[in-house]
């Protein structure tokens, strides 16, 4: 299905009971993300704020939920769009015999040209209003978090173009405001459009950049798609809404642009120019990503439709409403992967805690020893999927949702010391716990069953050792008395999920002195402490160790796999058949980590009051309280930046 414009999406989400009108002023600055993330975290509808102090109201949250974002694709389930797409890629992709079976392909040719993009004369509805002078500060932009370096256009469809070939790439990057006519760039080094900039650099040419904001939301579904390059995203916009996109000149450049959309920011980018230093940003990690240079983008023109819908988002501690879009992307894309590159691969899913770079699950059907590795190799080397910190392959028939049975599977078919592999490679450059700017380590667990030939090692009981491995579903032992007499550093543990079949053990600590988490695990193991135990979290005294989901969240953040996964020998040349994880803050002090450790997002007080007050008048129920009251014992200090002498 269609929308002719945002407006129309709003109706739609409205007549389904997905949306609240909020006619009680509030402020861009702060306040709506804090409403919005009270909304979003507890299962509330998306926003429509009407009175924002500009003429244009924000809509947000808009596809936060499983119901809205099947509204946003125009489909019942996102099953439906897996489905379809598998359809059409087994009809170009099969086997054809003959002259016969090649014809059959015509109906299929044609369907696909209906969703190929088309240009059109003259003006669109995008462009009924014309600024006489373009001025961002007549858009209601976001300053969404209060370490952020000011306000920030989350939600744009950046288009730039090869200056080469003249392809067109669409991107999602965030845009710092800086003054009326002037935002900062924040493509990634690896993003399409940062290739783009590379390529005018060496041309010594100005590069021409185009923003869109709003329009069908299958435009802003498009923008954060991980198509592989020289895709149109268009050409998947046309599929999803089963209408070819048509596009129109701007005024000022000669790039074209949806005719349908709400705003078109018009402008370009100097590749000689002096970068800018941008951020900090309230990032989708759950911390702040720091201030670094990026390129600036000037706006030589913004259009308008009349009565334009700003949309915007918020990131932050999931969930959030990126969450659903990534869960619409690891639909979607599963059969592609399936199909040119892993056709093994059964299910994928990313959790929300992963904050989809961090954490990928994975089942497959296994036929050969090996296959898992094979699989981790393949889907790292898959666009997009490079930036993959932890993967876990299992056998089909796993729900991949039920973590609890995840785990259990983890903890039978795991050898911790033969069936963790580790790769160094490129990471996300918000992956703040690399040692290196965007350059990392990725870890891959092996929880399938395992061939005979799969089962040779020390902690096996192979050449080498007589160290054994719990029984299958066992989940360990540990010595409990004295423990806070012997280990002080010890703030906390959970021994639980080991009654249950889980191998882990959670141990909180505060770090007083240099490898305090390696010297901790050595004790504890070589004093036979811990018995019988495959896998060992130590976290951060702050932490919060009833909420796996945060433990999760926060420890997946905080590793870099080759660096803070370890072993320990029994002996030399005999190691303990343990895993052990440090996923607390690393400091220069106790870690001698040198970059910068951002800090926990959360809203300031002020602002938390402020939106209590003001509750009553927004009509939208009992009050629902700040998520940022839970999280605020994990924030060091105020600001971006973690201050280690706190």
């Amino acid at each position: 299905m269609a929308f002719r414009s945002l407006a129309d999406f709003v109706t739609s989400l409205e007549a389904n009971h997905e949306l609240v009108r909020i006619r009680e002023f509030v402020s861009p600055h702060l306040e709506v993300t804090e409403i919005a993330d009270r909304m979003v975290k507890n299962g509330g509808k998306a926003l429509l704020f009407e009175n924002t102090g500009t003429q244009f109201p924000i809509l947000i949250n808009a596809f936060a939920s499983d119901r809205r974002i099947c509204l946003a694709l125009g489909v019942n389930g996102l099953e439906d769009i897996e489905a379809e797409l598998t359809r059409v890629m087994k009809e170009f992709l099969g086997p054809k015999a003959g002259f016969m079976d090649k014809l059959k392909l015509l109906p299929a040719l044609k369907e696909v040209a209906s969703w190929l993009p088309r240009s059109v004369r003259g003006r669109g509805a995008c462009q009924e209003v014309v600024m006489d002078k373009p001025d961002l500060s007549k858009i209601p932009v976001l300053t969404c978090w209060p370490a952020d370096g000011g306000p920030f256009i989350t939600l744009p469809s950046v288009h730039t173009v090869d200056p080469v070939t003249g392809l067109r790439n669409l991107g999602m990057y965030r845009m710092q405001v800086f003054s009326p006519d002037m935002t900062g760039m924040h493509w990634h080094l690896h993003k399409g459009s940062a290739r783009h900039f590379h390529l005018y650099k060496e041309l010594g040419r100005r590069m021409p950049v185009s923003v869109t904001l709003g329009g069908d939301p299958v435009y802003t579904y498009s923008a954060t798609a991980p198509l592989p390059e020289n895709l149109d995203e268009y050409l998947l916009a046309g599929f999803l809404r089963k209408k070819k996109v048509e596009l129109v000149k701007c005024l000022t450049n000669d790039l074209e642009v949806p005719a349908d959309v709400d705003f078109v920011i018009e402008g370009y980018v100097d590749p000689m120019e002096e970068l800018i230093l941008e951020g900090p940003f309230g990032d989708h990690t759950g911390y702040y990503s720091l201030a670094d240079f990026f390129p600036r983008f000037h706006v030589t023109c913004i259009t308008h439709r009349k009565n334009a819908i700003y949309p915007t988002t918020i990131v932050g501690i999931p969930p959030q409403e990126d969450g659903w879009i990534g869960k619409a992307t690891e639909r979607i894309f599963l059969m592609p992967i399936r199909m040119s590159v892993a056709p093994e691969v059964t299910d994928m899913h990313m959790p929300v805690e992963g904050v989809f770079h961090n954490i990928t699950l994975a089942c497959i059907k296994k036929e050969y020893p090996g296959q898992a590795p094979k699989i981790m190799s393949a889907l790292w080397g898959a666009g997009q999927m490079m930036f993959n910190k932890i993967m876990v392959v299992a056998d089909q028939g796993l729900q991949l949702t039920d973590y609890a049975a995840l785990a259990r599977a983890i903890s039978m078919y795991v050898d911790p010391v033969s069936d963790i592999h580790f790769l160094r490679g490129p990471v996300d450059i918000l992956d703040h716990a690399s040692t290196k700017y965007a350059y990392g380590s990725k870890m891959g667990i092996d929880a399938t069953r395992k061939y005979p030939q799969e089962i040779d090692s020390p902690s096996r009981g192979g050449a080498g050792g007589e160290v054994h491995l719990p029984a299958p579903g066992a989940g360990g032992e540990v010595i409990l008395p004295d423990f806070e007499e012997k280990f002080p550093e010890i703030t906390g543990i959970r021994t639980d999920l080991m009654n249950d079949g889980i191998s882990l053990l959670i141990i909180a600590i505060k770090k007083s002195k240099k490898h305090h988490v390696r010297y901790l695990a050595a004790e504890l193991l070589r004093k036979d402490e811990i018995r019988n135990v495959k896998f060992i979290l130590f976290v951060d005294s702050l932490m919060d160790l009833s909420s796996l989901s945060q433990v999760v969240w926060i420890s997946a953040n905080n590793i870099d796999p080759i660096r803070d996964c370890f072993h320990l020998e029994r002996e030399p040349g005999v190691k303990f058949p343990v895993l052990c994880l440090d996923g607390t803050r690393k400091t220069r002090q106790f870690d001698e980590f040198q970059r910068d450790w951002p800090n926990v997002i959360v809203m300031d007080d002020k602002t938390i009051r402020a939106i209590d007050n003001k509750w009553p008048a927004l009509q939208l129920g009992p009050l629902v309280t700040s998520p940022s009251h839970r999280f605020k014992r994990l924030v060091i200090n105020t600001g971006a930046v973690v201050d280690e002498n706190l």
